[in-house]
């Protein structure tokens, strides 16, 4: 699924390990403030030309796994849309710097995707502006965690839900009627669909619908030629952990997993190209498990 040239080493080695000394973030926290820096391919991924004049709309695209999406779909060669929180404008400047770096046509969409109008407006002016939309990649997501029941509130519960799961309807029923045969959606899900933990109650809860709703979905937009698939990350090293977790969590954090360290956003990069690239024109309702030895049912 990747062309990247990485050096062969034991994979438990090959990135930063915990503990982690990372300074507390408010939400949603930015890449530029953390200490450990995560990798996002910016001096690894290679392209291909898999991607060549498509253009792609990627939520959450300003850090984490969204930039590496971005990287990894410019230097395949597709122009790309980033939506973003208007909160974490600097990040997505750097993201939009590597876009054009790889010589492709970069749009950033800020706005609350909680919101079905900004939903549509991200949809209108990526089709606006780059002329078409062949990839849409949902991946934006909040997160908060909690040990009793009663810590949280109605609220929060509803926040992760409409920028969780409702932005992904929203999203897909202003995209689909752009989207011409041979298209594709790609979902970001989690291990916490199945293994989920008790402190990312709403979270998980999310991401289990995330999951039944990409295979059913894909049942109907395979009617005019349209894929959808998701992915199912593991632990992955983003503003997001520093942010939204406790400070013993985030020092340990993948410590107990089978690799003993956290994935990397541009270690999950190439099975976004690959969902998007013609290599996987057969695979449509599926969900790739990133998770780093964790068995999915």
């Amino acid at each position: 699924m990747s062309n990247n040239t990485a050096i062969e080493k034991d994979p438990r080695e090959s990135h930063d390990k915990p503990p982690f000394q990372e300074p507390k973030q408010a939400p949603p926290g930015l890449e530029t403030e953390m200490r450990t820096k995560p990798d996002h391919g910016e001096e690894s991924y290679r392209g291909l030309d898999r991607l060549r004049g498509k253009a792609a709309l990627i939520t959450g695209g300003d850090s984490g796994i969204g930039r590496a999406v971005a990287i990894a779909y410019a230097r395949e060669g597709a122009d790309v849309a980033i939506s973003f929180l208007p909160e974490e404008e600097e990040d997505a400047r750097e993201t939009g710097r590597w876009v054009k770096d790889a010589g492709r046509r970069y749009i950033e969409l800020p706005g609350d995707i909680r919101e079905e109008r900004v939903c549509r407006d991200l949809v209108d002016r990526t089709v606006q502006e780059l002329g078409h939309l062949e990839i849409l990649v949902n991946n934006a997501a909040f997160q908060m965690t909690h040990q009793k029941l009663d810590e949280f509130s109605s609220e929060e519960w509803d926040r992760t839900f409409r920028t969780n799961i409702y932005a992904m309807f929203y999203l897909c029923k202003a995209a689909a009627p752009h989207m011409k045969s041979g298209s594709c959606i790609v979902n970001t899900t989690s291990v916490q669909a199945y293994q989920p933990k008790g402190m990312l109650l709403a979270y998980a809860t999310t991401k289990g619908a995330i999951v039944t709703y990409t295979k059913a979905l894909s049942q109907l937009l395979i009617e005019q030629g349209v894929r959808v698939n998701a992915v199912a990350p593991g632990p992955v090293w983003t503003p997001l952990i520093s942010s939204t977790m406790p400070d013993k969590k985030v020092e340990k954090f993948g410590q107990g997993d089978l690799m003993g360290r956290p994935a990397q956003p541009a270690e999950l990069a190439p099975a976004y190209v690959f969902l998007a690239s013609a290599e996987s024109n057969y695979v449509t309702g599926s969900v790739i498990d990133l998770t780093g030895g964790k068995m999915l049912p």
